[in-house]
C-alpha cells in the first residue's frame, strides 16, 4: 500500500527520471558522452601538440614512445592530439547537423500533418523521393562540385537527414490537430502558425528530442564514411573517419594504432548516442507506465 502511493505522488517527469536512471546503458552513455567532451574539447588544452606542420622525422612511432602515448602517423602528427582534434569535428558536425535536421523535419512534418489535404500529400511526396536517394550518394557528389569544409558538411547532412523526423513529427501532427485545446484555439481565431508552433510542435517534444539523438548519432557515422571515402576535410584538418582512412593504406604494416583508436571512439558515441535516445524514450514514455 505505502509503495503504490508513493507511485501515485510522483509526477510523470519524475517517473521518467527514475525510469531512465534505471536504464543502465543509458546512463552509460551519458558517461561516455561527457568523457568524450572532455576529451576532445578540454584535452587539447592540456595535452598540446601540433597538428599543422609535419615531422617526418619522426613518422609511425608506436605507442608508448616517449612523448607519443599512441604514437604517431605517416607525417609525424601525434596521433592521441590528432584524436582530440579530429573528435571535436566530428562531435561539432554530428550535433549541429543533427540539431539542424530535427529543426526542419519538425517544422516540415507539424505542418503537413496540421495542414492535410493536398498539401500534406505533396509535402509527403517529397520526403518520399527524399528517402529513395542515399544519403552517403549526395554527399559524395557534392564532396566533388564542392571543397569539404565543417560549415557545409554541417549544411548538406542536415539538408539529407531531416525526412525521418518530418515523417515521425507528421504522423503525430495528424492525431493533435484534433484534440480539444487546437480545436479551441481555432474557435477562438487563432492563426495556424500559432496552433503549430504553441500546441503541436511542444505535444510531440518525445518523438523530437528521442530522434534528434538517432540523428546525432547518424550525423558522426554519415561523417566518418564521407571522410572514409576519401571525401572529408582535407589535412591538415581531420576527423575519426579521415584518420581511419589514412590508417588503412599501413593495416598490412602492423601501424594498428592508425585505426583502432579512431574506430574504437566512433564505435563508442555512436553508440552512447543511441543507448542515450533508448532512454530518453523510456523517460518521456508514460503512457500506462506507474514506475
Amino acid at each position: 500500500m505505502p509503495q503504490s502511493t508513493t507511485q501515485i505522488i510522483l509526477t510523470p517527469g519524475r517517473r521518467g527520471l527514475r525510469r531512465f536512471t534505471k536504464n543502465k546503458l543509458a546512463l552509460f552513455g551519458v558517461i561516455t558522452i561527457a568523457v568524450f567532451l572532455v576529451f576532445c574539447f578540454l584535452g587539447p588544452l592540456l595535452y598540446q601538440t601540433d597538428q599543422v606542420h609535419t615531422d617526418l622525422k619522426n613518422t609511425m612511432l608506436p605507442p608508448g614512445t616517449a612523448g607519443h602515448p599512441l604514437g604517431t602517423d605517416d607525417v609525424g602528427y601525434d596521433v592521441l592530439g590528432r584524436l582530440m582534434i579530429g573528435g571535436q569535428v566530428s562531435i561539432m558536425i554530428g550535433l549541429a547537423a543533427g540539431i539542424l535536421a530535427t529543426v526542419i523535419g519538425t517544422l516540415w512534418g507539424a505542418i503537413a500533418g496540421y495542414v492535410g489535404g493536398p498539401v500534406d500529400a505533396i509535402m509527403m511526396r517529397i520526403v518520399d523521393a527524399g528517402i529513395a536517394i542515399p544519403a552517403t550518394f549526395l554527399l559524395l557528389i557534392l564532396s566533388v562540385i564542392m571543397k569539404p569544409s565543417v560549415p557545409l558538411m554541417i549544411v548538406v547532412i542536415g539538408l539529407v537527414s531531416w525526412l525521418v523526423p518530418a515523417r515521425l513529427v507528421r504522423a503525430e501532427s495528424i492525431s493533435l490537430k484534433s484534440r480539444e485545446y487546437v480545436l479551441a484555439l481555432r474557435a477562438m481565431g487563432g492563426s495556424h502558425p500559432r496552433a503549430v508552433l504553441r500546441h503541436i510542435v511542444p505535444n510531440t517534444v518525445g518523438t523530437i528530442v528521442v530522434n534528434a539523438t538517432f540523428q546525432v548519432a547518424d550525423a558522426i557515422l554519415l561523417v566518418a564514411y564521407v571522410s572514409f571515402l576519401g571525401m572529408g576535410l582535407q589535412k591538415p584538418a581531420t576527423d575519426w573517419g579521415a584518420m581511419l582512412t589514412g590508417g588503412m593504406t599501413y593495416t598490412y604494416a602492423g601501424a594498428w594504432w592508425l585505426i583502432f583508436p579512431a574506430g574504437l571512439c566512433i564505435v563508442l558515441v555512436v553508440c552512447a548516442f543511441n543507448a542515450i535516445g533508448d532512454g530518453l524514450r523510456d523517460f518521456f514514455d508514460v503512457k500506462g507506465r506507474t514506475s
